[in-house]
Parts: C-alpha cells; sequence; structure tokens
C-alpha cells in the first residue's frame, strides 16, 4: 500500500497492521496485527503473545525437529499451549483473521454450504458470510493454500481464511450433525443377508445410509448408547454421552420401520418377530477402526424400541492417573493387585466404568512374564499379550464353565467380567485361594456391600474373608468444561455442610466445545476398601454393610462422598453432578 503525502511513516505501519476496526468484527472474530505471511517463526509468535516461555518453545522445537512434527503440536501435546491458544498464534503467523468458535455466531446456512466428510477431511467449515461477499472459513491450518482452493471450487465463493481451534471446528462438525455422508467411509466387515425390498435393495438407500450415519455420528460424539424411542410423531434418536442422554435426531414415521428391520438385519435378528424383546450384535469399521456394537429390541406399546451398547474394542487401555483415583487411594489399589493371589473386586451400577479400571489393572500385569486369561461378555477391548474369552451362552460357554476350563490353563491373573451367580462367585473365589491373582466386577452401590453380597449369593463367609483383598467401589462425574466454567459463589452454610471453604469452586457455562451442556468429560469417584483383619472378623460374624463400612472408614477409606467433594473443591465437578450420581450429598 503506497505512503501518502503528509502521512509518517509510523502512521503508514499502523494503517497496515490494522486492516479494520475491531469494533466492525462480530464477537469471536479477531483481525490479525498484520496482514500476510509474517517472517517470525511460530515460536518467535507464541512467546510474543505470552502462551509459553521461550525456554519450553526451544524443548518444543528440538522434538519437534527430531520426530518430524509440528513445534505447536508438541506445546499442546505436552500441556504447555491450548489448542485454541495455537490457532491464535497461527492466525498471528500466517496474518489471517482468528475465529472463537465457541462465541462467534455460526451460520449454519454457511456450515451447510459443504457436505460433512469434505468438512472432516480438510478440517475446515465455512461459518460465516463477510461484508465483501467472501466466506469466512475457519481451518486449523491457515497456511494449506490447497484446502482454500478446493473450498473455492466447492461453493463457487471467494474464501476468507480464518484460524480455528482443531477442537472446536471437530466439535462444531458434531454438532452440526454433518456425519450422514460418511456412510462410504463405514463398512461392515462380515456378509450380510440382502435388505428387503421394503428398506430398499441398493447398498445406497436412504434407509441404510440414516442407520449408518446414526451409528457414525454417535461414535463421533463419544456415545456409549444409542436409544431408538418410537412415539406418535416418529422414532426419537437419543445419544448418552458422559452418562446422560441428548436428543440426537428424529426419525419420520413412514421411515421408523424401516430402521428398525436394518438394524436387526445388522444384528442378525429375526426381522418377522416384533413381540418378543431380541439381542444381537453387529461391527462396522469406522476410520479404520473397528467398533462392535450390543443391540436390544424392545417391543413397547407405539412400537419396537432398539438400544445399541457401543463398545470400541480399539480403544486405548488408560491408567489410573486419569481415571481420576486419588494417590492414597491407587497406592492400596496396586499393593492389592501386586499381590501374586488373591481377589481385587471393583463395584458399582451399569456404566459406573468398572470394566475400564479392571482394564487399567491389566495394562499394569501386563508385563510379559505373566499369563493373563480373561473371560467377558462381552470383550470390551482387546489387549495386546492378554488371552481374552467371549462369553457365548448358546454355545454352552458361560462365566462359570469358562472360568472353570481358565483354572486348567496355567493362568497366573484371572479376569472374570462379572460375577453374576453363586457358581460363578465360588469358583473365581477358590481361584483366588489357590494361588491366582482374580480381578472381577460386581454389582452393589458401595465397597462394603461387596461383602455381604458374596454371602447372600451362598459363598461360605470364611472363604469371602480369606480370597478378597480389597473392593473398590465406584462411580463417574461430570467434569466441568475447562473452556466455559465460571466462578461459583455458593451459600455459607452449604460450603460449611461440605467442608468446602477455600475451594476453587466452579458452575457449568455453556459452549460449542461442550455442546452448551458446561461439562465436557468423565471422571471417577472412587472408594477403596482393603480387607483389614477387623473387617474378616466382622466378615465372619455376618455383619451389617453399616458396620463394615464404619471399620473401613475408621482404618482410612475415603468414602466415594468423600472423593466427589475433593473434586469439587478442586474446581473438576460441581456438587450438583456428585449428588446426581452418587446420592449422597
Amino acid at each position: 500500500m503506497p505512503i501518502t503525502a503528509g502521512m509518517t511513516l509510523s502512521a503508514a505501519a499502523a494503517r497496515d497492521r490494522a486492516p479494520a476496526e475491531k469494533a466492525d468484527y462480530p464477537p469471536g472474530l479477531i483481525p490479525p496485527t498484520r496482514r500476510g505471511r509474517s517472517q517470525r517463526t511460530i515460536g518467535e509468535v507464541i512467546v510474543s503473545l505470552g502462551f509459553a516461555g521461550r525456554e519450553a518453545v526451544e524443548r518444543a522445537v528440538t522434538t519437534a525437529k527430531e520426530e518430524g512434527r509440528a513445534t505447536g503440536q508438541v506445546l499442546v501435546e505436552s500441556g504447555v499451549m491450548r489448542h485454541d491458544q495455537l490457532a491464535r498464534a497461527l492466525a498471528e503467523r500466517f496474518g489471517v483473521d482468528y475465529v472463537d468458535l465457541s462465541v462467534f455466531e455460526i451460520d449454519t446456512g454457511a456450515a451447510h454450504l459443504i457436505k460433512g466428510n469434505v468438512a472432516k477431511r480438510y478440517r475446515a467449515v465455512p461459518v460465516g458470510f463477510m461484508p465483501d461477499c467472501s466466506l469466512l472459513l475457519a481451518m486449523a491450518d491457515p497456511s494449506n493454500v490447497l484446502t482454500v482452493d478446493e473450498m473455492a471450487m466447492i461453493t463457487g465463493m471467494k474464501i476468507r481464511p480464518a484460524a480455528a481451534s482443531s477442537e472446536d471446528i471437530t466439535a462444531l462438525i458434531g454438532r452440526l450433525g454433518q456425519l450422514g455422508d460418511s456412510v462410504s467411509e463405514l463398512k461392515d466387515p462380515d456378509p450380510e443377508p440382502p435388505v428387503p425390498a421394503s428398506d430398499g435393495a441398493a447398498s445406497d438407500a436412504p434407509i441404510v445410509k440414516l442407520v449408518h450415519a446414526i451409528i457414525a455420528e454417535a461414535v463421533e460424539k463419544g456415545a456409549s448408547d444409542i436409544h431408538c424411542k418410537p412415539g406418535v410423531d416418529g422414532m426419537r434418536v437419543l445419544f448418552r454421552v458422559d452418562g446422560v442422554l441428548t436428543a440426537a435426531a428424529t426419525v419420520a414415521p413412514e421411515m421408523t420401520p424401516g430402521v428398525v428391520s436394518r438394524i436387526k438385519i445388522m444384528a442378525n435378528l429375526d426381522i418377522a418377530e416384533r413381540r418378543v424383546p431380541q439381542d444381537g450384535r453387529l461391527s462396522v469399521t469406522l476410520e479404520g477402526r473397528r467398533v462392535d456394537v450390543r443391540v436390544a429390541t424392545l417391543p413397547l406399546v407405539r412400537g419396537e424400541g432398539v438400544v445399541m451398547r457401543i463398545l470400541d474394542t480399539g480403544a486405548v487401555v488408560r491408567d489410573l492417573d486419569s481415571l481420576g483415583m486419588h494417590a492414597h487411594d491407587r497406592e492400596r489399589f496396586e499393593t492389592a493387585i501386586a499381590k501374586p493371589y488373591g481377589a481385587v473386586l471393583v463395584t458399582g451400577p451399569t456404566g459406573s466404568g468398572k470394566s475400564t479400571t479392571v482394564y487399567s489393572a491389566l495394562g499394569i500385569l501386563n508385563d510379559g512374564y505373566r499369563s493373563i486369561l480373561t473371560i467377558e461378555d462381552p470383550v470390551e477391548s482387546q489387549i495386546l499379550g492378554v488371552d481374552q474369552m467371549q462369553v457365548v451362552p448358546k454355545a454352552g460357554v458361560t462365566f462359570a464353565t469358562g472360568l472353570r476350563s481358565m483354572l486348567r490353563a496355567d493362568p497366573d491373573v484371572i479376569m472374570v467380567g462379572e460375577i453374576r451367580d453363586r457358581e460363578t462367585a465360588e469358583i473365581a473365589i477358590h481361584a483366588a485361594l489357590t494361588g491366582h491373582l482374580v480381578l472381577s466386577t460386581l454389582h452393589t452401590r458401595d465397597a462394603a456391600s461387596a461383602i455381604t453380597r458374596l454371602i447372600d449369593m451362598g459363598v461360605e463367609p470364611f472363604m469371602v474373608a480369606a480370597a478378597i483383598d480389597v473392593v473398590v467401589a465406584q462411580r463417574l462425574a461430570r467434569t466441568l468444561c475447562t473452556h466455559c466454567k465460571r466462578p461459583a459463589t455458593l451459600p455459607p452454610e452449604l460450603l460449611a455442610k461440605h467442608n468446602l471453604a477455600g475451594g476453587s469452586l466452579f458452575a457449568p457455562g455453556g459452549c460449542i466445545r461442550c455442546a452448551g451442556t458446561g461439562y465436557h468429560g468423565r471422571i471417577g469417584l472412587y472408594e477403596v476398601m482393603p480387607i483389614t483383619d477387623e473387617i474378616r472378623t466382622l466378615a465372619l460374624g455376618r455383619c451389617s454393610v453399616d458396620e463394615l463400612q464404619a471399620a473401613a472408614v475408621a482404618h482410612g477409606m475415603r468414602t466415594m462422598r468423600d472423593d466427589g467433594i475433593e473434586k469439587v473443591r478442586q474446581g473438576l465437578t460441581t456438587l450438583t453432578e456428585i449428588a446426581r450420581v452418587s446420592r449422597s450429598l
């Protein structure tokens, strides 16, 4: 831009650095200091913005060169920076706008100019129209000119690139539900019977696409279950995300029977039988990752309902630190699983994360020097180095029969997916007494109840007292979204009641990253009860749950309520969430 007469050099530089007044920009859209690519490196930009110290950036640069990765990616993965800070730095580095999608008002008309699979492939979404008739494109990598050219060809519009957090872009794609076109990326590994004519015989029939898109979107959003509820106005589809059901879609009444039939065909169920419940399984491959789905149909008043449990067999086994187990509790738990024999039980209701905790223990034990055998229904995650067996009742493989066979296979560690009956309980307890380390789950409300539950099943009290080393009870509570949580002020009487004075208390906000809920992700609430001599004596005397609980607390056990209050004090969750999952406040 030429310098006009009477304009000083500093004034000209100021004009170049400010391409538009911030007042002209909508909320959430921030212009760069200077348009065009900067001569500074991304590391220098990050330091100048104050997002990281120079030493941390220099270490990241060295690591990035050694591993062939981007400096910003290394800083984010090491926890030095957030995704949104990296996007802000990239915007400054390449002289483009930065768009904060948690604040910016998304124009859905612009967002739907491209298909969902295109948005996922390029990690870019149109989010609005600018006054100069250009299309504002939120990009995870604003330096990718090929993406800009491709979007210009697809939309037929001039593209104005803007840097955005990759997390925000992924969340936006999921929120908009633009996954219908990703059906081409879904493949069923096993051949299926042909779809009936009523559902459309071609592989690209609308019903087939719809069912696959529902499963794909559920996996994309991290849902654990899909609920298909029939009604007068069609079938409501809900996803259970972080333990809470949220509406996902509504299927038109004329398409509802076809959707249910398609799911039943994929799960190898009888589509002609609509009067009795049925159970089945199906498997799909989504972006190279195998996902198993357990299907249950229910004959309801308004039609057949379907519930699908998503089992991501390729999920990474998490460590105990990431699960939220307190250091004191983790030490007790790890001490128990380090013993060569005995029983370790993890208890809680369905969906409380028991299997995840047991898998974490297997990850610690899986050192290559032990023979580890599991029997599960179903196998929720496949672990390299662990021999896993699936329960197949129709073939006569139950927990009891499988466990009996495993004892003849020279195992060091045995994992029983769930103790459901007396026979399985007795075999597991015998195994723990005869030189095997046994891990298993049980459905009880707290740790102390596990002792009385086994005795009520018919296991002799002296065997229970001798075999069990530790019982872990747990729940899963939603964690506050780190991007939108806000400071909270509670009444003094509530602070005193729960001993929260001096803590960092927060309340849920609501942004694009958490779909407006204020919560994102979950953390475990635990109580770890070692079986002391006093508890063994009480078990032999068939004492009540309250007496066992009191003895455990007297020996230093932190209850789930105490663990939950501590996590509220740390600003990780809220009292409302603790009360919802534990009912102990």
